[in-house]
């Protein structure tokens, strides 16, 4: 199913997921938008037309200058994904957090599944302030206030690539669950120097894991969160390395490899 739309958390839902990672962006009404990219991604959007976007054209649908129902005319649904030729696709928009969050909870109610949780990935990159999302402050006050309307702080963690964005946050809600997302190869006492407290987790790209790395983060206290683990040798080794979540795009294979494990 197509990422970030409200048919692929059901869908990770219906094959066992209790929590779901998700990205979030910021509408010109300041509304909380479900979206990978604050734009719209030329390679799976299309416009209110049916018209294909072009690489060059994709940052020209700023999603920062648009209001969330001119967003969601857009069809990120339809046009297959070309990392991921096996999904299958559906017209979908991109839905506002509520819209995910109500669309979980009544699965959730409907089905007895318990509880679900929410990973929010805010997008958020210091060259992009002002003109593709709001300031840092800005950003989390919109976000805080649509998760304390929803009442779903005690079930989520805030993930960040942007220290500024985890400051904010904790400055706010010292209490909230924290994850700072990591890409590069600077190595954790680096990393964690970039912030004034120490994040619940500590969520590096896969590849730079080994059990060393495990090891000293736990020894901090600090969870460990792997993304994108996708391949099932790696998922294994994952698994074996003891880290606490594993954010992948085939949920599926994680949940049968953990299974097998039971």
């Amino acid at each position: 199913m197509p990422e970030n739309t409200v048919a692929g958390f059901l869908k990770a839902a219906e094959l066992g997921c209790t929590w779901m990672e998700m990205d979030v962006v910021i509408t010109g009404d300041g509304q909380v938008l479900v979206s990978h990219e604050p734009w719209m991604d030329h390679r799976i959007c299309r416009t209110p037309q049916g018209d294909s976007i072009t690489a060059g054209q994709e940052r020209s649908f700023n999603i920062f200058h648009m209001t969330t129902a001119e967003a969601q005319a857009f069809d990120c649904g339809s046009t297959q994904h070309p990392d991921f030729p096996e999904q299958e696709n559906v017209r979908a928009h991109k839905p506002t957090l509520l819209e995910v969050v109500e669309a979980m909870d009544e699965y959730a109610t409907e089905n007895g599944f318990g509880t679900i949780g929410f990973n929010i990935e805010i997008k958020s990159e210091p060259e992009l302030y002002g003109t593709f999302q709001p300031n840092p402050k800005a950003f989390v006050n919109i976000v805080m206030s649509a998760i304390t309307d929803l009442n779903i702080a005690d079930r989520c963690i805030l993930q960040s690539f942007d220290p500024a964005i985890l400051e904010a946050i904790h400055e706010a809600e010292p209490g909230m669950r924290l994850s700072f997302l990591v890409e590069n190869d600077e190595g954790i006492t680096a990393n964690l120097k970039r912030l004034t407290f120490a994040p619940a987790l500590y969520s590096p790209a896969f590849e730079q894991l080994d059990a060393t790395v495990v090891n000293t983060l736990h020894d901090q206290d600090i969870e460990v969160a792997a993304w994108t683990v996708n391949e099932e040798a790696d998922i294994r080794r994952m698994i074996a390395l003891g880290v606490d979540v594993i954010i992948t795009d085939h949920p599926d294979r994680a949940l049968r490899i953990l299974d097998e494990g039971e």
